[in-house]
């Protein structure tokens, strides 16, 4: 609709003359008549949704309108100040709402409405595709209604408790697991409740939307009972019913739409929420948290990974406090695999490993506990991987968390320790329910996969793509992460084999080797061969079938409510198994067979050979056991049935004659036999026609590829540029000046006694040291070397406090070797000081003093005595 001013144009019961006669009564003020004017979009948005496109920032209720000559005209009442403060003291306006194209008054994608009084002009963008007028958040607006209670107007925020709706949500219950026709309908019933409510929801205005999910908490209630007890694809149900399915597809798409919505801050320009405060309401109002998150991806990940990825990743961006949610569960997430070994009676080598109470009393193992028990365990194991699995596909930004957890570690050991066990549970229950033993062996295998693709998930996102998109500086810590934790590996033989079939390592280290030029060849080698030796004994082709690990693929959504529903009935089954049948065992033939049968027709010599066959093919091929249930008469129903008489039927060599000649032809390009086609080309019919001598002269083709090697050796350069491959053939040529001043010092044959050079027969000619003279610096040059014996022979000082006295007897014997080797010198600073004046002096005080007095210049005075006496004596200084 557009929207012009038409200022001579005289209309009933419009705005305009409302409010100029208001203006002029001095009911009101031009200032509120102003705000009268800005409120126009609120009564546009509550008298004509239907037929208005594009709005104006006003807010308002509806109280008279007319349409006449395509113009609508208004009257407003309640009106409501959004955010324009341009406009004031407006005394006259008049305002029409044109519905399409005027003839009579132009139309652009820019409109306004522009308001005069005498010496005022004033336009304001109206809302168009062009609108310059910022709209603002809903955190940030203020609404004015009427208080019910005083009936007057009242501002309050927009996101306001006042402001949601009387509505209560139920909760969500699954679908009955038996089509009892009670239970159908309350479930239908119950259900259709739940999606009528969610499609009332988001039908809502964005403000009303959000209030209502903020303030109601039975709507949080009914999502949160959706997430927990809507049936996964992996839970076991009775096939449904057509109007179950119907209805759980409807209700399963408005919770997925309504979870959308609530991950979204911005619907539109003028619908959102600021990033700041859309953070804050989800975490503060826990909308979204880590267990909701999870079961989201296991639920909705499939067909809808893309906004999947979109909707989690934007949570994790407008409030990083998820991300330490997610540190502060992964304790709880490992404390998963520990009580399944717990309830297993297994022992972890996790840290969650304590030792047993003693008034705890000791569990069964997978092998003895019964079969509901261990089908619980199974299904445990299985909801965990999965959603697991799910969550990591989803968003492969968690992976560090993951990681800083030693969860690699963690889980090869969960996998070495508890997977073998619950295989070797299956296996042992042959006559117990056949049927749910092939549905355990499926779920087990579906595990053992998404345990396998955890790994490989968080080996990809932490190390492998990290090196792959990083420079070749950086890439040094990913590949040490990657060595790190694959050392950590290499002791879970069992984990370390089936991750290997599933994604070979050799694949993962030869990326890492063509990365980076540096990688340790030794650890890397030592890894391969690891896994090789995990091999031993293993026959690779047969573990790498696709029969041990190949299960439904994507088992974590509900993308088609049938499949949900109907769980692993509709899953392709690859193997029905009776008892161990369920397992891959060895296949036995020829003489080891022929071996078996003997062993069993030795001690039962009245049975057939065809009937200890099929005994042996149903019992695995374990004689041992098939003699004991014959004995004891539990063979199985349907070998109870067969002729104890049955003789073994010879089976016809499978291998064709065509496939069993041999001759000189056999799987030639012409061999019509290995091969479909032949290259019809090729075959020539009759006598060839021989070339003519002419014809090879002038074949020139020998000689030109000859050409570039003769022309090497006419080219002499002193170096010759080597690109970085071509390295190795020169290296044996390159001369090597090394090789010749090795032996250079060595002597080669006999000296002669009577040789010239006496030099090298004979001693050098020393001086004797009786005839040597002493040189001054010798003396000093001893002493450091005495101090240096001294200083080599001295005993090493320990950390502990020594004996004072040692101390003191040490220190007194090195005084009197040092004054030993430097000779005795009297201490004459006593006689020096001598008596107290008026005692007399003795004769050493007196000579001492003269020895002192004479000897001032070789102290301190520098001869300043000897030589104020010479200038004395030569009259320079008065006496």
């Amino acid at each position: 609709m557009a929207y012009q001013l038409y200022r001579n144009t005289t209309l009933g019961n419009s705005l305009q003359e409302s409010l100029d006669e208001l203006i002029q009564s001095q009911q009101i003020t031009p200032q509120l008549a102003l705000q009268v004017l800005l409120q126009f979009d609120k009564a546009i948005n509550a008298a004509l949704a239907q037929r208005v496109r594009n709005r104006v920032n006003f807010r308002g209720s509806l109280n008279t309108y007319r349409f006449c000559d395509n113009v609508w005209t208004f009257v407003l009442n309640d009106v409501e100040f959004r955010e324009v403060t341009e406009l004031i003291k407006v005394d006259k306006v008049k305002i029409v709402a044109c519905d399409g194209p005027h003839t009579g008054h132009s139309s652009s994608s820019l409109r306004k409405v522009s308001v005069e009084r005498p010496g005022l002009h004033l336009d304001f963008c109206t809302g168009g595709p062009h609108s310059t007028m910022p709209a603002l958040p809903l955190d940030q607006l203020q609404i004015t209604h009427e208080d019910l209670k005083t009936g007057k107007l009242r501002t309050s925020p927009a996101l306001h408790p006042e402001q949601k709706a009387d509505r209560y949500f139920v909760l969500y219950k699954p679908p009955p697991k038996d089509n009892i026709p009670a239970l159908v309908e309350e479930y239908l019933e119950r259900a259709t409740f739940v999606a009528n409510d969610l499609d009332w929801l988001l039908a809502l205005p964005h403000d009303k939307f959000w209030c209502q999910v903020i303030f109601d908490e039975t709507l949080q209630k009914c999502l949160d009972s959706y997430l927990r007890h809507v049936p996964r694809k992996f839970d076991e149900w009775v096939a449904p019913a057509p109007e179950v399915i119907d209805v759980q597809r409807r209700l399963h798409r408005s919770v997925f739409l309504t979870f959308l919505r609530m991950s979204t801050h911005k619907e539109s320009k003028d619908h959102f929420i600021s990033p700041s405060a859309f953070g804050e309401i989800l975490y503060n109002n826990f909308l979204f948290d880590i267990p909701k998150i999870l079961d989201l991806c296991v639920l909705f990940g499939k067909g809808n990974s893309p906004l999947l990825q979109k909707m989690i990743g934007n949570i994790f961006i407008q409030q990083p406090s998820y991300y330490n949610d997610l540190d502060e569960t992964m304790p709880t997430i490992l404390q998963v695999f520990s009580n399944i070994l717990q309830h297993c009676g297994l022992r972890g080598d996790g840290a969650s490993a304590t030792p047993q109470k003693l008034e705890e009393r000791g569990r069964l193992t997978p092998s003895d506990m019964p079969l509901p028990e261990l089908k619980d365990v199974v299904l445990y194991l299985c909801d965990t991987c999965t959603t697991l699995w799910a969550f990591l596909d989803i968003f492969p930004l968690a992976c560090p968390t993951f990681q800083k957890h030693d969860f690699c570690y963690r889980l090869a050991s969960f996998y070495e320790i508890a997977i073998p066990e619950l295989e070797s549970a299956i296996k042992k229950r042959r006559l117990e329910d056949s049927k749910l033993l092939g549905d355990l062996w499926q779920r087990l295998s579906h595990s053992r996969k998404k345990l396998l693709e955890i790994l490989h998930t968080l080996l990809n996102q932490t190390c492998l793509l990290p090196v792959l998109e990083s420079s070749c500086d950086n890439i040094q810590g990913y590949i040490e992460d990657f060595l790190q934790i694959f050392s950590s590996l290499l002791q879970e033989k069992r984990f370390l084999r089936d991750y290997d079939a599933l994604f070979p390592v050799a694949d993962d280290v030869s990326l890492l080797q063509q990365a980076s030029s540096v990688l340790d060849e030794t650890r890397t080698t030592y890894i391969l061969q690891a896994v090789e030796s995990a091999w031993e004994g293993v026959d690779r082709k047969k573990a790498s079938g696709p029969r041990d690990l190949a299960v439904a693929e994507n088992p974590n959504g509900v993308g088609e409510t049938t499949e949900a529903l109907s769980g692993p009935s509709s899953l392709p089954r690859e193997e029905e198994c009776l008892g161990a049948a369920a397992a891959p065992g060895p296949t036995v033939c020829g003489v080891e067979l022929d071996s078996l049968i003997s062993q069993v027709k030795d001690l039962l010599p009245d049975l057939g050979e065809g009937f200890i066959l099929a005994c042996l093919e149903h019992y695995s091929y374990d004689p041992e056991q098939v003699i004991n249930n014959i004995l004891e008469g539990r063979l199985a129903p349907t070998l109870s049935q067969l002729d104890r008489g049955l003789d073994r039927q010879v089976k016809p060599d499978p291998t064709p004659l065509l496939t069993s000649r041999h001759n000189v032809f056999q799987n030639d390009e012409f061999d019509v036999f290995s091969r479909d086609s032949v290259d019809l080309s090729r075959v020539h019919k009759g006598r060839r026609k021989e070339e003519s001598a002419r014809s090879l002269l002038n074949d020139k083709r020998e000689v030109q590829a000859q050409r570039q090697r003769y022309e090497q050796y006419s080219v002499v350069v002193e170096e010759v540029p080597l690109q970085p491959g071509e390295g190795s053939p020169y290296r044996g040529d390159d001369y090597e000046d090394e090789y010749d001043d090795t032996y250079d010092g060595n002597q080669v044959g006999a000296n002669d006694a009577d040789s010239d050079d006496e030099l090298i027969s004979r001693r050098p000619f020393t001086i004797p040291q009786v005839l040597r003279t002493r040189v001054p610096g010798e003396r000093q040059e001893d002493e450091e070397e005495e101090e240096e014996e001294a200083a080599v022979e001295a005993p090493k000082p320990d950390h502990f406090v020594q004996d004072p006295a040692v101390l003191r007897e040490k220190a007194e014997a090195r005084r009197v070797a040092f004054l030993a080797r430097k000779g005795y010198r009297h201490d004459s600073s006593t006689a020096v000081a001598g008596s107290p004046r008026g005692h007399g002096q003795s004769r050493e005080t007196v000579q001492e003093r003269r020895k002192k007095e004479a000897s001032k210049a070789t102290r301190a005075n520098h001869n300043r005595r000897t030589m104020a006496d010479r200038k004395r004596s030569k009259g320079m200084i008065p006496s």
